[in-house]
């Protein structure tokens, strides 16, 4: 949803409701969270992408990193190495053969900041 609201230039919740799909609590609190706080994470994701705009990069690695920023700023409950992995792991299925690592180290840079007092390390994300 992410990625098509993004990709058509249109919120979520027009993406949503073209397709009448029914979402879980989980999928719409993350869709309408990301949503919420965008201008926020844009903001996370520009500073600590290092020489990459958001424009540049893919749609599927700046909806993944959105998701991913929007879960490490949010659910405090779910733990860092987690977040990074299945960033990692939805990076590597939908995104290029350097996707993985691209968003490993831009999540891990943002998770550093945002979750400081956690030692976060870049290997936390299964980027191989």
């Amino acid at each position: 949803m992410l990625f098509e609201s993004d990709v058509r230039r249109c919120s979520a919740h027009e993406t949503i409701s073209r397709i009448q799909v029914p979402f879980d609590e989980l999928t719409t609190m993350l869709l309408d969270g990301v949503t919420a706080q965008q201008a926020r994470i844009d903001e996370l994701l520009t500073s600590h992408s290092h020489s990459w705009s958001l424009d540049r990069m893919l749609a599927t690695d700046r909806n993944v990193l959105r998701l991913g920023v929007f879960e490490l700023l949010a659910r405090a409950e779910v733990p860092t190495a987690v977040i990074l992995n299945e960033a990692v792991r939805l990076a590597k299925r939908f995104g290029s053969d350097d996707s993985g690592r691209f968003v490993n180290g831009v999540l891990a840079a943002v998770a550093r900041v945002v979750r400081a007092g956690e030692g976060v390390s870049a290997s936390q994300g299964s980027a191989d």
